[in-house]
């Protein structure tokens, strides 16, 4: 695998690209159709689009090699994913893009509190001084005056 490849930060310039562009389709998308039917095609897509991913790439791997703790935490993590969409697809249809998007996007500071606290992860000075002005970026633009 390639050094780019093989880099976080890479993973997660796309995932925000994407996230950015889910934001702009799904509001087209969601515009004539009940929220959490868009949220459930939109989950028809996502498993197709995996199975084809784990075929082609053959990463498959038998059921029994995960571990009980692994599959309560995918359980549990499927289920936060579920009703963060749902909330999402229905925030969506009632407000803007550009006001929804950024209001969502507080689970960065959410998932820097939590990681600090369920984790043990230490934050430093410096990053609980992104923390806040991630925080005040949000409100400002998810926020009318």
């Amino acid at each position: 695998m390639t050094p780019i490849l093989s880099s976080w930060q890479f993973w997660a310039i796309l995932s925000a690209v994407f996230a950015a562009l889910t934001a702009i389709f799904a509001k087209v998308g969601v515009e004539n159709v009940n929220a959490d039917f868009a949220t459930f095609l939109r989950t028809i897509v996502i498993l197709i689009s995996l199975i084809f991913i784990l075929s082609v790439t053959e990463q498959f791997q038998p059921l029994n090699s995960v571990s009980t703790k692994s599959y309560i935490f995918l359980v549990l993590s499927g289920l936060a994913t579920g009703a963060s969409w749902i909330c999402y697809f229905r925030a969506l249809k009632i407000g803007n893009a550009s006001q929804v998007a950024p209001i969502d996007k507080l689970s960065v500071v959410l998932v820097a509190i939590f990681g600090v606290v369920f984790l043990a992860e230490k934050l430093s000075v410096w990053n609980w001084i992104g923390i806040f002005f991630i925080t005040i970026g949000a409100f400002l633009i998810g926020v009318k005056f």
